[in-house]
């Protein structure tokens, strides 16, 4: 019979679930087949499951066997007919003499047997009575067997799908996982999580097509896995997550998660009718011996290298401690950070005063969020700005930046040492379509103009693809806010930009400043640019400035301002005002 990949995966998906062992289960099936043998008075019965090359008894009354080979069983004829079975004496079958299970132990002289098809139509086993003396079995008797088998099979329909089945795609599901990873014997095994369509993308089809196109999407998926990886019957897929799925195996198997994703690659999965979109596959997998460490944490684990996987953009990656350790400190860091941001004493500004090249004297600064962790002392941005990127806590610092330093222009209103601040801004702070009006309206409230406060784009490139975000650069630009373009000068693509953007100030990024005192090159390169960037009227502030040489020849090519080193460090609030009342100091001199 040709079995549709559709009846392939219940079938899979039935046996499995049924051939192992379970004791809530299978002490309801005892009752069935008690009631069974009471009803219709033949002393033994059974409930029997047949997979590809075995038969288990899940359970029995009066009957001894608890598991056969396929081919030895007498249910293989019930399973591969899809119909009732009735040998009233199995010692004038011809079929059956001189079987050994009719000559020896269980001397099964009476057998009828009627199939268990569950609710797809899959007939996974059966349920029989039996005797070692011959009976007759009547039409009656044998409608009680048949009535009797449904209600079995529906117990197990609703058994099954109450808490071990995914709804959409057929598998077993994450609790069915958890569950199996608890009675596994104290051998080595694998588990491998794949990852074939990223989860945000799909909560944008969810978004954009409603749930039926992403179920269907993910119900393809979950055929093309039965496809395209083959499982023994002894290797178990399970559905842990909307797109994500699981493989439980052995180390010793052919299936990795690096060949799994190989498998998978390159393919597409039906969203709805005529369209499809191509899978992204990514894998991680964890070698264990059972005992140690609970299923949780296997699981836990096969999801670190997952991630792993993800983040570097690789297709796979196996389970490393060092890299999950570094994980969980991430983590931490991150709720750490969380709290941080809600409470004082922790993250501080520091500012780096930007310098005008003609006069020397001191036109703005710009704010550098630090933290002074309980735990591991003062920690670079690099250790966790790139963190708070990937959450919302990246605009949750954007804000708290954003009110310290406008807590500092309102404490220094009218100040000889009042300057403007420039603030770094990210993408989604940009495309946020009210981030223009609350921050002009925060600055009316402390009666400060728009200028004091300046916004550095950071993420440049993706900024100017983002509709949203340039449409928000504008808004901010239309109330006054000064903008500028960091880090000019590290990709081919920076010139692009200059006309696509709405700016007041390019930022020469360090590299094109560091070499200036000592590589012809890097002047001759450094000279036209700012010469370019002058003659479209923008002012040019050069970074990473650690000499006075340096300076020198910055301001020979024209360009504006700088900061660095050379003419001050990242102050905190005390010590900047103290530097800038000295300055101020001097220039009066």
């Amino acid at each position: 019979m040709l079995i549709e990949p559709d009846d392939n995966i219940h079938r899979y998906c039935a046996l499995q679930a049924l051939r192992e062992p379970d004791a809530c289960r299978d002490d309801v099936l005892v009752k069935f087949v008690r009631l069974a043998s009471r009803v219709l008075g033949i002393p033994g019965s059974f409930i029997s499951v047949l997979d590809d090359s075995d038969q288990y008894i899940r359970a029995a009354h009066n009957f001894g066997l608890k598991q056969t080979t396929r081919e030895e069983s007498l249910c293989r004829h019930v399973v591969d007919g899809a119909a009732e079975m009735v040998i009233p004496d199995t010692w004038l079958d011809g079929r059956f003499a001189a079987h050994h299970f009719v000559t020896g132990a269980p001397f099964i002289r009476f057998y009828a047997g009627v199939p268990l098809r569950n609710r797809e139509g899959v007939i996974t086993g059966t349920l029989c009575v039996t005797d070692s003396e011959p009976h007759p079995f009547s039409a009656e008797q044998l409608a009680t067997l048949k009535m009797l088998g449904n209600l079995a099979m529906s117990f197990l329909d609703a058994w099954h799908a109450a808490g071990f089945i995914d709804a959409v795609t057929g598998l077993p599901n994450r609790q069915r996982l958890i569950r199996d990873l608890h009675q596994l014997t104290d051998s080595p095994h694998r588990l491998i999580l794949l990852e074939c369509i990223e989860l945000p993308r799909a909560s944008e089809l969810a978004r954009s097509m409603g749930m039926g196109p992403v179920e269907a999407l993910f119900k393809d998926v979950a055929t093309l896995l039965q496809q395209r990886l083959r499982p023994a019957p002894d290797e178990r897929l399970y559905s842990v997550a909307n797109g994500r799925f699981a493989l439980l195996t052995y180390p010793e198997s052919a299936l990795t998660a690096d060949r799994a994703v190989g498998r998978m690659a390159g393919i597409s999965a039906g969203l709805s009718e005529g369209l499809s979109i191509s899978l992204t596959p990514h894998g991680g997998q964890v070698d264990f011996i059972t005992g140690g460490i609970s299923p949780e944490e296997r699981l836990r684990r096969a999801a670190s290298a997952l991630y792993e996987a993800l983040s570097r953009g690789v297709p796979a990656m196996t389970y490393s401690e060092s890299a999950d350790v570094q994980h969980t400190r991430d983590f931490t860091l991150m709720h750490d950070f969380a709290a941080a941001l809600c409470s004082e004493g922790g993250l501080y500004l520091v500012y780096q005063p930007k310098i005008c090249l003609r006069s020397g004297a001191p036109v703005g600064l710009e704010a550098l969020i630090r933290w002074r962790h309980p735990q591991y002392g003062e920690l670079s941005p690099v250790t966790f700005v790139p963190l708070a990127e990937k959450t919302e806590l990246l605009h949750k610092m954007t804000t708290w930046v954003i009110e310290r330093a406008i807590m500092r222009l309102v404490r220094l209103r009218n100040h000889p040492i009042q300057l403007p601040i420039t603030v770094n801004v990210s993408l989604n702070d940009f495309a946020r379509d009210d981030f223009a009006d609350v921050l002009d309206e925060k600055m009316q409230q402390h009666g400060l103009p728009p200028s004091l406060l300046g916004i550095e784009c950071l993420e440049t490139e993706r900024i100017v693809e983002n509709p949203q975000a340039m449409s928000g650069l504008a808004r901010l630009r239309q109330r006054g806010f000064g903008i500028s373009l960091d880090d000019f000068g590290t990709g081919y693509s920076n010139i692009s930009y200059l006309g696509r953007m709405p700016l007041d100030v390019v930022k020469l990024d360090r590299s094109l400043v560091s070499n200036l005192a000592t590589e012809r090159a890097s002047r001759v390169i450094a000279r036209s640019i700012i010469r370019m960037l002058k003659d479209l009227d923008y002012v040019v502030l050069a970074e990473g400035v650690e000499d006075a040489e340096t300076g020198r020849i910055l301001s020979e090519y024209g360009s504006d301002q700088a900061q660095g080193y050379f003419y001050a460090r990242p102050m905190d609030d005390n010590a900047l005002d103290a530097w800038l009342l000295w300055k101020l100091h001097e220039t009066c001199r």
